[in-house]
């Protein structure tokens, strides 16, 4: 399904987050069965970051969403509403997203969005379906601890996620603003919940378990297909955009997707 907002709004500041530790292929390589080669060939990816202590969830997430409200001039206690996604809570409850306005010094209302790699899209179309009735500014945030929940001695998942968060602070378009489209345009988003087994913490255990080769081809043509889908909403063709901001899965997956898109 595909939509259009009703409610112009402006990104009016952003922020990110990251941990200390860099871990590099490198470093992998001392503990797994792995090389630097077999990891940048098949992922792109050169190193992550992974959370010590005190670097939690919702730490980061405060950390990038204060970030953000500086950028915009804004304080804590203007925020209308804050959205965190997660699927790497510090603690079940209450929600994540009370001790990242604890953090800030915050008292608007707060919720989280447990939507694994597409957590983050939907917490963006929550925000900018809210915004127009919040009484402040929205923000929204993705922060995951991912080395919290990946086996350490599992080749295929301990060298693909990292740690990390991101925030947007969105804000009601004023009424002359000269941004020609402001906010959101179109959106597409769907579920196959008979896949889930293929990326999941399974009941009873600890860690991550996925079918990486299935993931990989679900996850390009599932992309394309939403893709489209949000270009032919919008009226515009792929050569019009001018940033393409994939999930940040894997190198060959976002290559793929893009030159299919156009």
């Amino acid at each position: 399904m595909s939509a259009a907002t009703a409610t112009p709004f402006v990104v009016a500041g952003w922020g990110i987050a990251a941990p200390a530790r860099v871990v590099t292929n490198a470093e992998l390589e001392a503990t797994l069965d792995t090389s630097d080669e077999w990891i940048h060939t098949r992922s792109g990816i050169t190193s992550r970051r992974w959370a010590g202590p005190g670097e939690t969830t919702a730490a980061l997430a405060a950390e990038a969403a204060a970030t953000a409200l500086k950028r915009a001039g804004r304080t804590p206690d203007e925020l209308g509403l804050v959205i965190l996604a997660t699927s790497t809570p510090d603690q079940p409850l209450p929600q994540g997203a009370a001790a990242v306005c604890d953090l800030l010094g915050a008292d608007c209302g707060g919720f989280d969005v447990h939507g694994a790699c597409t957590g983050y899209v939907h917490a963006l179309l929550a925000g900018a379906g809210l915004v127009a009735s919040a009484p402040g500014p929205v923000l929204v945030v993705g922060s995951e601890r991912m080395s919290a929940i990946v086996d350490p001695d599992e080749r295929s998942t301990a060298v693909l996620f990292g740690d990390g968060a991101a925030a947007l602070l969105l804000e009601r378009a004023d009424a002359g603003t000269t941004a020609p489209v402001p906010g959101l345009v179109a959106w597409d988003a769907g579920t196959d919940g008979a896949l889930r087994s293929m990326l999941e913490v399974p009941e009873g255990d600890r860690y991550l378990r996925m079918v990486g080769g299935e993931v990989f081809r679900k996850a390009v043509r599932v992309i394309v297909e939403s893709g489209e889908a949000v270009l032919a909403a919008a009226g515009v063709r792929g050569a019009d955009v001018d940033v393409f901001v994939p999930h940040q899965a894997n190198s060959r997956i976002i290559e793929a997707a893009r030159a299919r898109l156009g």
